[in-house]
């Protein structure tokens, strides 16, 4: 009888707010499964189509050239905001985090620099998924080389080109 006695009182209850009556579920409850489709409301990397994945199209920045010449540098900081004002939304303030995260990793003592490289690349990788930016694709990468190189100019001309990268987003 008691369980009657709940079953009553839920359907006398005014409805919910949000249109949901007793019984409905929530905001996934009409879709199999719980499945939670594709569509994010438009957040930048919500949609996860075919032609989001990642961009391979992109020429890979040399790490040896990168660390020989000073132009170099420039140049592939230049291409990497342009190309981040023409396909991501990402904002300065999640550049300017991120390298300071890079410039703690430089000033880390040397037997724990690796590791703390690594672990900013873990953040940059998170970053690129997290907010859709494509366009950074290439730093995971760069990134990548110069944790396995462990060189401290490596590590150095890294900063220097996120610094220059900061610079030019402004």
């Amino acid at each position: 009888m008691p369980e009657e006695q709940q079953q009553k009182s839920r359907e006398s209850r005014p409805p919910r707010e949000g249109g949901r009556g007793p019984g409905d579920r929530g905001p996934r409850g009409d879709r199999p499964g719980g499945d939670r489709g594709g569509d994010r409301g438009g957040r930048p990397g919500g949609d996860r189509g075919p032609d989001r994945g990642r961009f391979d199209g992109f020429q890979e920045i040399e790490l040896e050239k990168l660390i020989s010449d000073s132009l170099y540098l420039d140049n592939q900081a230049h291409a990497v905001v342009s190309r981040m004002r023409d396909m991501d939304s990402g904002t300065k303030t999640q550049l300017r985090r991120l390298y300071s995260a890079v410039r703690r990793a430089v000033r880390a003592p040397e037997s724990e620099r690796q590791h703390e490289f690594v672990m900013l690349r873990a953040r940059l990788a998170y970053t690129i998924a997290r907010h859709g930016l494509r366009s950074l694709d290439q730093l995971e990468k760069l990134l990548l080389q110069v944790t396995r190189k462990n060189d401290s100019r490596g590590y150095e001309r890294f900063k220097d080109l996120f610094e220059a990268i900061v610079a030019y987003n402004e």
